[in-house]
């Protein structure tokens, strides 16, 4: 392998580490902030929690836009969803069964099929996806935040307060490294990855579906397995449905409202396959309120499927 190559792809590993470490920092700080400002343990981990985990393809996605590479912005969210759905839900189901919130169940993920439908019909109407329809993500996400903290309150789980783990100036200290990480990892996942796309003739499409979209998901990978070892199986498929609205709405929005992203229509049977497993995962909940090997083994294997698919495509 040429030098070059591997120093770039050294670089992309740093970058990953400066990404994940960065959103980690990132999140105990605001959550720490979050303590001291009084705010319900809960609603930060709705809120803080839910940004700070989409914040690794947040910074390479809106990287990306700025940068003019518009099929790493795109491709990173629907690779990133499709991990998520495919391998973090599908692994850890293969390792144990898992049982489905009936908040979940009911509600987000019904609301992420439709979201994932209208970005799928924001492409299909005119190959892009425009500062407006950014736009309009992002005020979905705003109003879904808002109906989270709302119904949140009215249940009556929202009175814990999570005690400090920093002092102010400790917690802001952290949110700035935090913010740092993100932004220079960003620009390293971004800038490494295309070098390496061009330099094996790859394209920006298959790297973001690929290499940028698995390392970005790495958080949510880590958390899932963490909580499988600990018992906390309900906690699985929460986490990866909340990560996929905010990839959604705003990483995507986030992105496109900076700079609107032109689309290659080659990218459309990525979006229906983002769709489909999005629906799949819908079907499975439904049908027994959980996940088990059974169902775990049929995402893993799409997931090979698709990632064969892609590369032979390419």
């Amino acid at each position: 392998m040429d030098a070059s190559i591997i120093i770039q792809v050294l670089l992309l590993i740093v970058g990953f580490v400066f990404l994940i470490k960065g959103s980690d920092f990132f999140v105990d700080g605001a959550s720490s902030i979050a303590s001291l400002l009084k705010i319900p343990t809960i609603i930060v981990g709705l809120t803080i929690v839910a940004l700070g985990t989409s914040a690794p393809e947040a910074a390479v996605s809106i990287t990306s836009s700025m940068t003019g590479s518009n099929a790493m912005a795109v491709s990173n969210v629907i690779g990133s969803n499709m991990f998520n759905i495919l391998m973090v839900i599908g692994l850890s189901a293969l390792l144990n069964e898992l049982l489905m919130d009936k908040t979940t169940l009911n509600k987000d993920l019904p609301f992420l099929v439709a979201i994932t439908v209208l970005f799928a019909g924001f492409i299909i109407i005119g190959w892009d996806i425009s500062s407006i329809e950014g736009i309009i993500l992002l005020i979905i996400m705003v109003a879904y935040i808002i109906y989270l903290i709302y119904t949140t309150r009215k249940s009556g789980n929202a009175n814990e307060v999570e005690k400090p783990k920093y002092s102010l100036p400790k917690s802001i200290i952290f949110i700035l490294i935090g913010l740092i990480g993100i932004i220079l990892g960003g620009d390293l996942v971004v800038d490494s990855a295309s070098a390496i796309a061009i330099a094996l003739g790859m394209s920006e499409t298959l790297v973001g579906l690929t290499i940028v979209a698995i390392g970005t998901s790495l958080p949510e990978l880590v958390t899932s397995l963490t909580a499988l070892k600990k018992g906390e199986n309900e906690l699985i498929i929460g986490n990866v449905i909340g990560s996929n609205i905010f990839n959604i709405l705003f990483v995507l929005g986030a992105s496109s409202a900076i700079s609107a992203i032109p689309l290659d229509s080659s990218m459309l049977i990525d979006v229906i396959f983002m769709v489909l497993v999005t629906t799949i995962c819908f079907i499975f909940g439904k049908t027994q309120d959980k996940f088990d090997k059974k169902e775990g083994a049929i995402l893993v294997a799409l997931f090979v499927i698709y990632m064969i698919f892609a590369i032979l495509r390419n």
